[in-house]
C-alpha cells in the first residue's frame, strides 16, 4: 500500500487552485512506477517524497506530471509540505528538500501560511517567433526566454489573458517547456497570468509556483518593486504571493486537504 494525499494548492477551499497528488514512501520506487502512478493519478503533477539519506535536507522530492519528470514543481512542493505538516507531523517550522533543482525550504508562519524557497530565473527578450502569434492570435507586448527553458508573452490586459484561447499546437512547436501569459494587474492585484504545457501533457495548469519564479522578476523590472500579489486567473484560479529576495524568490500560499486513501500494488 502506499498512502496518497490530494491536496489543492494556493487556496482556501477545495475545488480552487491546483490540485495534486502526493505519496510519501521510505523508499524510492522505480521511475517506470512512479511514472505510472502520476499517469494514473492524472493530476498535473504527483509529488513523491521519501526521508533524506544525503545529509543535505530533511526529504528527497520528485514531481512527474502525467507524461514527465520535471525539475521543478511549486504548487506540488506546497501541497507536500502541507501534508508533513498537518498529516505526518512534522514538527519543525522549517522543512528542507532535495531535487533536482537544489535544495529547496518551505516555512510554516502561524497563520498556516506556507512559503517555498525557490530559485529565481533570469529572463531575455527575445525575437517573436511566428508560432507566437499563431499561439496567441495576435500580436505580444513583449516576449522573454527564461533560464529554465519557460516562455513569457505579455499581453495589454488582465482581460486579455482572462479570454484568451490558445493554439495549443503552435505552443508546443515553440520547443519550450511550458508558456505564460501574463499581463499588468488591477486593483490590488500587480500582475496576472496563464501557464501553459502541453509539452509535458498539461494543457492548462491551473496555478504554476515555478513560473512565478519567471514572472517575479519580470514585473520587478517592469513595476519597480520586489513583493507582489499575483493571480492566476485560469478556471480554478489562485492567489500566489512573491517576493524577491537576492536570487532567490519567495512564493506564498495556502492549501487544504480534498482526498487521502491508499493505493493498492
Amino acid at each position: 500500500m502506499i498512502a496518497l494525499y490530494q491536496i489543492d494548492s494556493f487556496a482556501t477551499e477545495i475545488f480552487r487552485g491546483n490540485p495534486a497528488a502526493v505519496c510519501p514512501t521510505d523508499e524510492w520506487l522505480s521511475d517506470d512506477l512512479m511514472q505510472s502512478l502520476a499517469a494514473e493519478n492524472n493530476l498535473s503533477e504527483t509529488a513523491f517524497v521519501v526521508p533524506d539519506k544525503t545529509g543535505k535536507a530533511d526529504f528527497g522530492l520528485r514531481w512527474f506530471t502525467p507524461a514527465a519528470e520535471v525539475d521543478l514543481c511549486g504548487h506540488a512542493t506546497l501541497a507536500t509540505a502541507w501534508v508533513l505538516f498537518n498529516e505526518l507531523n512534522w514538527a519543525k517550522d522549517v522543512v528542507s528538500f532535495t531535487t533536482r533543482s537544489g535544495v529547496l525550504y518551505v516555512s510554516q508562519g502561524e497563520d498556516g501560511l506556507l512559503t517555498m524557497d525557490f530559485p529565481k530565473c533570469t529572463l531575455k527578450p527575445a525575437p517573436h517567433p511566428d508560432e507566437l502569434t499563431h499561439a496567441l492570435g495576435g500580436p505580444a507586448l513583449d516576449f522573454c526566454v527564461a533560464s529554465n527553458d519557460m516562455r513569457l508573452a505579455v499581453l495589454g490586459s488582465p482581460e486579455a489573458v482572462r479570454n484568451l484561447k490558445p493554439n495549443l499546437r503552435a505552443i508546443a512547436q515553440m520547443g519550450s517547456f511550458g508558456f505564460i501569459v501574463t499581463a499588468k494587474g488591477e486593483g490590488d492585484v500587480d500582475f496576472v497570468s496563464r501557464f501553459f504545457a502541453p509539452q509535458v501533457g498539461i494543457v492548462e495548469d491551473p496555478v504554476t509556483g515555478s513560473a512565478h519564479t519567471v514572472l517575479a522578476p519580470y514585473w520587478a523590472r517592469r513595476l519597480k518593486k520586489d513583493s507582489f500579489k499575483a493571480q492566476q486567473i485560469s478556471a480554478r484560479g489562485g492567489e500566489v504571493l512573491c517576493e524577491l529576495d537576492g536570487d532567490r524568490v519567495k512564493l506564498s500560499g495556502r492549501a487544504v486537504l480534498y482526498m487521502k486513501g491508499e493505493i493498492s500494488l
